[in-house]
């Protein structure tokens, strides 16, 4: 597999690293001078000097080929948005995986259709999230090509579903209970599955659902 990575810092570089080791064919780019010339001592010629989001360099880092994965992993959402852009409409490329930097600039990416991206902020914050004892609903993945998020929800004392069956809840249109998480042991979600307080819920359903799900799961 070949593999384009632009940006050389600490993600691009461990990255290049990781995919050398399981024995994948990797050209790094990576634009500032005193970056590149440390980089060049490790990487030699698999690191090429150069703005990503300039034709000349993506060519001569040999996207024309093109690559398996394009990797946008520089600290600019920006640039990251470019470059995805370029390999995917100009040169083609089958898969491109970008870095977000700041999480508010996630739906910039959506509305380019640059899918799947990585978000440390985002993925920190649900892990976060998680550990919270009285939390209410957090996102834990969304699929956008799909259209699709998961979303954990904890039952409470007041929820109005606590001691009731799967099958007798009213769900909204469009989602659905995938696991009922207790005591630390997990189980599918199937109709005869009785929620209780403390049950940490998994669910699938439809961007715009989560109000509908609150109030049919919680007391809030």
């Amino acid at each position: 597999m070949y593999v384009i990575v632009a940006g050389g810092g600490k993600v691009g570089a461990n990255v290049a690293r990781s995919l050398l080791r399981i024995g994948q064919e990797v050209t790094l780019i990576e634009q500032r001078r005193d970056r590149f010339e440390r980089l060049e001592n490790e990487f030699e010629h698999q690191v090429q000097r150069g703005d990503a989001t300039e034709l000349f360099v993506l060519e001569r880092a040999g996207i024309t080929r093109p690559p398996d994965i394009m990797l946008a992993l520089t600290g600019d959402d920006e640039d990251n948005m470019v470059i995805c852009q370029l390999a995917k409409e100009k040169y083609l490329v089958p898969k491109v995986i970008a870095r977000v930097n700041d999480p508010r600039n996630q739906a910039h990416f959506d509305l380019l259709g640059i899918s799947p991206t990585v978000c440390a902020t985002s993925s920190i914050m649900a892990l976060v999230e998680h550990e919270v004892p009285e939390h209410d609903l957090i996102h834990l993945l969304e699929l956008r090509k799909e259209n699709l998020e998961i979303v954990e929800v904890q039952i409470d004392r007041d929820s109005p579903v606590a001691g009731k069956r799967v099958e007798g809840l009213k769900l909204p249109e469009g989602a659905r209970l995938i696991s009922v998480m207790r005591d630390g042991q997990a189980e599918i979600a199937v109709g005869s599955t009785t929620l209780q307080a403390g049950d940490q819920v998994l669910a699938i359903l439809e961007p715009g659902k989560e109000d509908e799900l609150r109030r049919v799961l919680l007391s809030r």
